[in-house]
C-alpha cells in the first residue's frame, strides 16, 4: 500500500466522508495514497498507477498551463484505473474530465475514486474501445493524454493478472490508434500528451505526422542517471505544422541514487511528498 511519509503534510483539497460501503475497498483490492489527500482504488494484484502516469499527467499540466487550457475538457484514452485522469483532476480544480477504458472493472475501479475523491460530477468514465469512441455533442477537447501499450502481441511474456496483459500489449492497438483518436477527438489545435517507450521514438513521430499532429515535443526519461532511457514523454497538437524538437532527459534519480531536483519539484507540483 502505497502510503504518506509520517511528517508530510498534503497540499489540496480533502475528498469527503466516504458514505457508500463500495467506497471502501475489497478483498482484491487496495485503496493508495495517490495526489495531496486524495487516495485511489487499485487491484491488490493488477495494474498499478506508476512513475509512468505520474509524469504523463504532469507533461500535460504544465503543457495545459502553458496553453491556459487548465479549466477546459481532458480526454483520457485508454484511462485505465483513472490515475492520469485524478492526478490532473487533483491539479486543476477547473478542469473536467472524460475517460475511455476497454476493461470494465479498470473504469469500476476509476469510477469509485471519482467518487471517493468527490469530483464524480467533474468526470465522465466510459467502457468502450478508443478506436470507436465518439464524444457527446460532437465537440473536440482541450487536451488529451494517453498511455498506449508498449509492447506488440509477438513480444514479452503475458501476465495472467488481472488488467496486465491489455495494459501491456497492443490488444487494441497501439500508439498509432491512440494519435488517430486523440486527432479526431480534439479540437483544432488541442494539446496531446503520451508516454511511451524509448526504443519506438522513430515509431511514435511516424505515427503523429500520420494522424495529423505537429509541433512534436520529446522528452526521454533516464529512471537512473548514467543509464539508458527506457520510456519517452511526447506532446503535440492537432492540426499544427509538423516539427519536432527533442528536450534534455529527465532525470529521476541522480547517479548517488537520490531523486533529482526536477523529479521533486515534479512532485511537489503534482500533490506527491518531495
Amino acid at each position: 500500500m502505497r502510503c504518506r511519509p509520517r511528517h508530510w503534510q498534503p497540499p489540496g483539497p480533502r475528498p469527503p466522508a466516504p458514505a457508500h460501503p463500495d467506497l471502501r475497498p475489497g478483498p482484491d483490492e487496495t485503496l493508495d495514497c495517490l495526489a495531496g489527500h486524495w487516495k485511489i482504488f487499485q487491484l491488490r494484484h493488477g495494474h498499478r498507477y506508476s512513475t509512468d502516469d505520474l509524469l504523463t499527467a504532469w507533461t500535460a499540466a504544465r503543457g495545459m498551463l502553458a496553453a491556459g487550457t487548465e479549466n477546459g475538457t481532458l480526454l483520457d484514452l485508454g484511462c485505465g484505473i483513472g490515475s492520469v485522469g485524478l492526478l490532473l483532476l487533483w491539479r486543476f480544480p477547473g478542469l473536467r474530465l472524460t475517460g475511455v477504458e476497454a476493461q470494465p472493472r479498470s473504469t469500476s475501479l476509476a469510477r469509485r475514486s471519482a467518487r471517493f475523491n468527490g469530483v464524480a460530477a467533474r468526470c465522465a468514465i466510459h467502457d468502450g474501445d478508443l478506436r470507436e469512441f465518439r464524444l457527446d455533442g460532437g465537440c473536440g477537447v482541450d487536451w488529451v493524454t494517453g498511455s498506449p501499450p508498449y509492447l506488440t502481441p509477438a513480444e514479452g511474456r503475458r501476465s495472467e493478472r488481472p488488467q496486465r496483459g491489455p495494459c501491456r500489449f497492443e490488444d487494441r492497438g497501439g500508439v498509432e490508434a491512440y494519435l488517430q483518436a486523440a486527432s479526431r477527438l480534439g479540437r483544432p489545435g488541442a494539446g496531446v500528451s503520451w508516454v511511451h517507450a524509448n526504443r519506438y521514438l522513430d515509431h511514435n513521430l511516424a505515427a503523429a505526422m500520420a494522424s495529423g499532429l505537429g509541433h512534436v515535443r520529446h522528452r526521454p526519461v533516464l529512471f537512473l542517471e548514467g543509464r539508458d532511457s527506457l520510456i519517452r514523454l511526447f506532446e503535440a497538437r492537432v492540426g499544427e505544422p509538423w516539427s519536432v524538437a527533442e528536450d534534455s532527459p529527465l532525470v529521476v534519480r541522480t547517479a548517488s541514487g537520490e531523486w533529482s531536483a526536477e523529479y521533486r519539484e515534479i512532485r511537489r507540483e503534482m500533490g506527491f511528498p518531495s
